[in-house]
């Protein structure tokens, strides 16, 4: 009995001695019942983490002004990873201030055994030059960062981390920071998923609601929507004069680059817009922009999946580079720039007939019963008729060069002749908008992808360059007002994503540049006597047969080149106008003429004939053919499904944790 008793006694004091420590109540320290915990005093160590040894102090003190209590917990840390990286991740953007900014708190400088706090005005600054940077990436601003948490004010005896830094400036450096910042956008150069793509344009407008909207057009052959973001000083209305002009790109799943680049250029004007950026704010308020930057998603998929596996090199037969085939077609394996109506052959037959004409050419029925129309095809058709679009261009991918109408050839057994429209001088103007605003396009010093166009100006016929039929650039210019041109953006369909931010370099400004386009030639308006604005009024030039329209509210746009143009003004029931109008070469917007038409007689001859818009150009999809194309799931339409950002796999594998205080709530 006795023997148990002192196992029972042993066992009760290894428990009590083995027992979580507890806070001692008042008396039982001196009773011996307790003991008080042991306090690890604070000591200055020296710096030694490697994103923080530039600090303008030697010494910091653990545990840091986030708790975190050892080194080796700070360089594990998410905080300490983003600090790494930061500059990477906006470009070198606010670099290297917000990782001194970062390290002033992870190792916070050390004086008397204590960590001394920054200063809250330093942190302040950064936040308002740097901020945007974090928005740009979907990312929130670090809560370590966090100006009244973790900094302190002059009066409470802060320091400025920053000392350092600007210890190192130059008398030029330091004038330059007393000046006002201009921040900069700062774009990611990552390719994106379809779902990607819609939030990234969604956010996009969201950010600028004032300039920017996004709608759909239409949905793919495997119901992805095909959504355009638009700019202008008024979403979503045409104000009257202010010229519609527009960008396609991923007509060809295959050929990926010109929809990053789409994706970037919607950035850049929202941003640049919101910095304040001249240009930008100038383009934006005077023109309508809407940039469609896939028109081919379900393409795309399946060759973003071939580049990922790493895909064969193939070569036409004419020894064209053509990359990744696979994906080319849409989800039907339907070559879309192959699917429009061809209304070029049309033209071609009538070119001999007095009245003939090669605008506003109607589809002809035929074309509904004799092939299979993509629903891609369908909707911009429908899409380009609803809107006046004066200029276009289609970003593809294969060669580097700038082609123009027409793309078939006037020849049926000439493959490459040149074969120009009535517009010729104009569509070489506009194509060395692009070609000269491009940083290589016209450089000898570039190598070619297969045929050498530098001798040319980085410009050709298309027919002469090779011949299509049912192509998106010539269906624009002979059904619509709209001119549009292609865009051959690199030999690379598919360039890797370390290449991207050199793409995007290249050609930046040639996009400013041809939306800017959009703007020569003449404008104006076509009224009655009563200045009410007469719809479907035609607009000809002597010596150019291809005639363009009035709007709804009677406004139009001419694309010409510099120089004498007699234009007239016709309208049926109206007598027709006629003006001689004066372009000069140096002209940097387009010239207004208006035209004032009297109601005609009813006795008119022959020589008062009014060219007319055929009877037939409103019938589209006349049988109901395709009227499933119109049908949209409502119950999904507004969903949208959110991803993580690209940046997040990176943090959460490295650190095996899942830092959502890096995620913006938008």
């Amino acid at each position: 009995m006795a023997v148990k008793a002192v196992l029972f006694l042993n066992a009760l004091i290894a428990s009590i001695w083995c027992a979580p420590s507890r806070r001692c109540e008042p008396g039982e320290e001196i009773l011996g019942w307790c003991k008080p915990p042991v306090e690890h005093k604070p000591k200055c160590s020296e710096v030694v983490l490697g994103s923080c040894d530039d600090m303008p102090y030697t010494h910091t003190v653990f545990p840091n002004l986030v708790g975190q209590r050892h080194r080796e917990d700070v360089e594990a840390s998410v905080e300490y990873l983003l600090l790494s990286v930061v500059r990477s991740l906006l470009n070198g953007e606010c670099s290297p201030e917000l990782r001194m900014l970062g390290c002033s708190v992870l190792a916070p400088r050390c004086q008397d055994g204590r960590p001394t706090r920054p200063c809250r005005h330093v942190c302040e600054a950064v936040r308002r030059r740097c901020e945007h940077g974090f928005d740009t990436i979907r990312m929130a601003w670090p809560y370590f960062l966090d100006c009244d948490r973790f900094f302190v004010s002059e009066e409470e005896g802060c320091y400025d981390p920053l000392e350092g830094l600007r210890g190192e400036e130059t008398p030029e450096m330091l004038a330059a920071s007393v000046a006002p910042q201009e921040s900069a956008t700062i774009l990611q150069f990552v390719y994106h998923t379809h779902t990607q793509l819609l939030n990234t344009l969604k956010r996009t407008a969201a950010h600028c609601p004032d300039i920017a909207r996004t709608y759909t057009i239409g949905r793919s052959s495997e119901g992805k929507d095909l959504t355009v973001i638009e700019f202008s000083s008024n979403p979503g209305q045409h104000d009257i004069l202010e010229p519609e002009v527009k960008y396609v790109a991923n007509m060809h799943g295959n050929e990926a680059l010109g929809r990053e680049l789409l994706i970037y250029l919607a950035q850049y004007l929202c941003s640049e817009y919101l910095l304040g950026n001249a240009r930008v704010q100038t383009l934006v308020n005077s023109t309508r922009i809407h940039l469609l930057p896939s028109m081919n998603p379900d393409g795309y998929e399946i060759a973003s999946a071939e580049a990922q596996q790493g895909g064969d090199i193939d070569y036409d037969e004419e020894g064209r580079y053509e990359g990744f085939m696979t994906g080319r077609g849409n989800g039907q394996n339907i070559d879309l720039n192959r699917n429009f109506p061809d209304l070029t052959s049309i033209a071609y037959s009538r070119r001999r007939h007095r009245y003939y004409r090669t605008d506003h050419i109607p589809i002809p029925d035929a074309y509904w019963f004799g092939k299979t129309v993509a629903p891609e095809t369908y909707a911009v058709m429908k899409w380009i008729r609803s809107i006046p679009f004066v200029l276009s261009a289609s970003l593809h991918g294969g060669d580097l060069l700038v082609s123009y109408p027409y793309d078939l050839s006037k020849h049926p057994q000439e493959e490459n002749l040149m074969s120009p429209t009535p517009d010729e001088q104009v569509f070489k103007q506009l194509a060395r908008v692009y070609a000269d605003s491009h940083r290589t396009m016209t450089s000898h010093h570039t190598e070619p992808c297969g045929s050498d166009f530098t001798d040319r100006g980085g410009i050709i016929n298309g027919a002469q360059w090779y011949s299509i039929r049912g192509g998106m650039a010539d269906f624009n210019y002979l059904h619509t007002n709209c001119f549009e041109l292609t865009v051959e953006l690199g030999c690379d369909k598919f360039p890797p994503e370390e290449e991207l931010y050199n793409d995007w370099q290249d050609n930046k400004e040639a996009l400013l540049s041809f939306l800017e386009a959009v703007h020569r030639g003449i404008k104006g308006l076509v009224m009655d006597e009563e200045g009410r604005g007469i719809k479907g009024a035609v607009i000809s030039v002597k010596g150019i047969r291809h005639d363009i329209t009035t709007a709804e509210n009677g406004d139009y746009w001419r694309l010409l080149t510099p120089g004498i143009h007699i234009v007239t003004a016709s309208a049926r029931g109206y007598v027709r106008s006629m003006k001689k109008v004066y372009l000069p070469a140096r002209l940097q917007k387009a010239g207004r003429v208006d035209f004032t038409l009297k109601k005609a007689p009813l006795d008119l001859d022959e020589d008062d004939y009014v060219p007319a818009i055929p009877s037939t150009y409103e019938r589209f999809d006349p049988y109901n053919q395709f009227a499933r194309y119109n049908v949209r799931d409502v119950a999904e339409s507004g969903i949208e499904r959110q991803e993580n950002p690209w940046w997040w796999s990176y943090f959460a594998r490295s650190t095996g944790t899942a830092p959502n205080w890096l995620l913006k709530v938008d």
